[in-house]
């Protein structure tokens, strides 16, 4: 048996099921806990900051270029 070390995450449900679509393309989480915590690999978390965050991005309504 072999331990890896994971980071608690706390996110509503919408960003848990971007969480788990992007999981399907590379694994990063060890355990779903309930609907607002996930378990991911600790040496993912800054990869995965990143890329929910350009995620989100995408999916943000701006008023520039108005």
């Amino acid at each position: 048996m072999r331990a890896i070390k994971g980071v608690l995450l706390q996110c509503d449900p919408a960003v848990k099921q971007i969480l788990l679509a992007m999981n399907e393309k590379q694994s990063f989480i060890i355990e779903e806990l309930d609907d607002y915590h996930l378990v991911i690999k600790a040496d993912e978390e800054y990869r995965i900051r990143r890329e929910l965050e350009a995620e989100l991005e995408k999916n943000t309504y701006s008023l520039e270029g108005s």
